[in-house]
């Protein structure tokens, strides 16, 4: 039995959660699909799958095994590439994530660029308000704004973001400027739930990491809404730099509470490490960092201490 196909069975299998489903995205029949998977397991000496009879799904060595399988296939198809000679050869599918404001403001034009660059590859760009499995969800790459832990995954810094508070001229002409974040609770906040959960706003004083709940009327879990409604002049909101730096500099928004800000969070470049990187995968590396410095950076020198 050919151990490459094995694995590519078994990640059929892993993928679509069933027998039938697997043995058409290989193209072959089910009871070959049973048979390649039981004789994978029988040589491995561990259940790779607990079975029902509605569904398949993936033991405790099944998952470590899913990760490994992937890491080899890929890095199969990309030694033949090498030897072939096709390594300068971009071509195939990019899966790529991000966060739905970052992707939609500034990675689609980016990869929008790369796809006109590159006639032989396809990206596939999904945007999630989540922190996406690379790996266990199939993806080569994803930009992550965030202090990352140690893991297995490569990573490339690109540049950095921050929270800040905004408001537009007219809202501040009409009912002054906060000096502290405790005089927020007497001005009208756009709440933003994924920055600030539970109407907490979290910041830094003298140095020090500090918190307030604030009296919240209106809050939405979309940043441009806020941002919206903030430029209308309804109230002071929340948001990344990167998402107001345009409305900064056209001076549709100023900041507010700026010496109260958070320390800066980093924005980097995610993918799987493998002894050879995929050209597809080296090239988008190649080609976004550098943009995506340039247009943080330009962000980064229209704000105000």
């Amino acid at each position: 039995m050919d151990r490459f196909q094995e694995l590519r069975v078994f990640i059929a299998v892993a993928d679509s959660g069933g027998l039938a489903k697997a043995a058409s995205v290989i193209h072959g029949s089910p009871p070959a699909v049973t048979r390649t998977l039981a004789s994978l397991e029988e040589r491995l000496g561990v259940r790779l799958f607990d079975r029902t009879t509605r569904s398949l799904r993936l033991t405790e060595p099944g998952m470590k095994f899913l990760d490994e399988a992937r890491r080899i296939l890929g890095d199969l198809e990309t030694a033949e590439q090498e030897m072939a000679g096709q390594s300068n050869v971009v071509s195939g599918n990019l899966t790529l994530t991000t966060s739905l404001t970052f992707g939609r403001a500034m990675l689609q034009p980016i990869v929008s660029d790369f796809i006109d660059a590159h006639p032989h590859i396809t990206v596939s760009l999904l945007l999630f308000d989540r922190v996406v499995d690379l790996i266990d969800e199939g993806f080569d790459l994803a930009v992550r704004i965030a202090n990352l832990p140690d893991s297995s995954l490569v990573s490339r810094h690109v540049g950095d973001v921050r929270r800040m508070l905004v408001a537009s001229p007219d809202y501040l002409s009409k009912h002054g400027s906060p000096k502290t974040p405790e005089d927020l609770k007497t001005h009208t906040v756009i709440g933003q739930t994924g920055l600030m959960p539970n109407r907490e706003l979290r910041y830094f004083k003298a140095g020090k990491p500090a918190r307030i709940t604030l009296p919240i009327r209106f809050e939405i879990n979309d940043a441009l809404a806020c941002i919206s409604a903030a430029e209308q002049g309804k109230g002071i909101t929340i948001a990344l730099s990167y998402m107001v730096s345009d409305a900064l500099r056209k001076g549709r928004l100023v900041p507010v509470l700026n010496k109260f800000r958070p320390p800066p969070v980093p924005v980097n470049l995610i993918y799987a490490q493998r002894r050879i990187v995929a050209p597809k995968l080296r090239a988008f590396i190649d080609f976004a960092a550098p943009r995506l410095s340039a247009v943080l950076s330009e962000g980064r020198s229209i704000l105000k201490d």
